[in-house]
């Protein structure tokens, strides 16, 4: 099974970020306490969901904003891209790359995420959801 992780400095910001961004839930890993490790919880991610993942804490520094990719990047589908968009950048997300029409494919946008790490969301194109 599919499975990824995003690494955050902050955890408990990351949680907020994500469960306002995209309705996460998260719950701590049973054995993954030093670690600060979190399984997410959402409508298509979970354990018995097609895609798992994790949120734990960053080992080392977090890259500087607008430093080059540091990682995969994820992307999620979203109902509606500019206002998933407007709400990260109201709640401590950056630009990476603003919302932007890919004919045939969808909306799509790019965040950073306050904790080093980048993050897509796309609202398909008409028909193809």
């Amino acid at each position: 099974m599919p499975h990824f992780e995003i690494h955050a400095a902050d955890v408990e910001a990351a949680k907020a970020f994500y469960t306002g961004l995209f309705g996460w839930s998260f719950a701590p890993m049973p054995g993954g306490e030093e670690m600060g490790y979190h399984l997410i919880e959402g409508a298509d991610i979970g354990m018995d969901k097609g895609v798992t993942g994790g949120l734990m804490a960053r080992m080392g520094d977090t890259p500087e904003k607008g430093a080059p990719v540091r990682g995969g990047t994820m992307t999620f589908e979203v109902a509606d891209c500019d206002a998933s968009y407007a709400w990260a950048l109201e709640n401590g997300g950056d630009e990476a790359l603003p919302p932007t029409d890919y004919p045939g494919i969808g909306r799509a946008a790019y965040v950073e995420d306050g904790q080093g790490n980048i993050v897509g969301m796309i609202t398909p194109a008409e028909g193809d959801n």
